[in-house]
């Protein structure tokens, strides 16, 4: 989890430094309808690589807005889903959805 030193003062910046990718925001796009596993991520967001999944995640579990639950079975599974922290950020991500699809239907390749 980032310490208050390593965020920005300023709320916006301290956000952005959490969430502070694309393929983060995708990630919690697809924890916000359910519970994935590492392979639900590479089918939803195929342009993905390995090595930034990976990261993403353990980020994501290290900063407290998910939760990675290991079972232990054979063959392993291992789950994500979102923590408290995480979920709370659904109003975030579901302003950001209605604005794209404004955006897509009153800007978006306009000539």
């Amino acid at each position: 989890m980032k310490t208050k030193k390593e965020l920005p003062l300023c709320p916006v910046a301290t956000t952005v430094a959490l969430i502070d990718s694309k393929w983060k925001l995708l990630i919690l796009r697809d924890l916000l309808a359910d519970t994935r596993r590492y392979s639900d991520f590479q089918k939803s967001i195929p342009e993905i690589s390995q090595k930034v999944l990976t990261q993403s995640l353990k980020s994501m579990v290290e900063d407290g807005i998910v939760i990675r639950i290991a079972y232990p079975e054979v063959p392993p599974r291992v789950e994500y889903s979102l923590s408290d922290l995480g979920n709370s950020l659904r109003p975030v991500i579901n302003v950001m959805e209605a604005w794209g699809k404004d955006y897509q239907a009153n800007y978006y390749n306009k000539d």
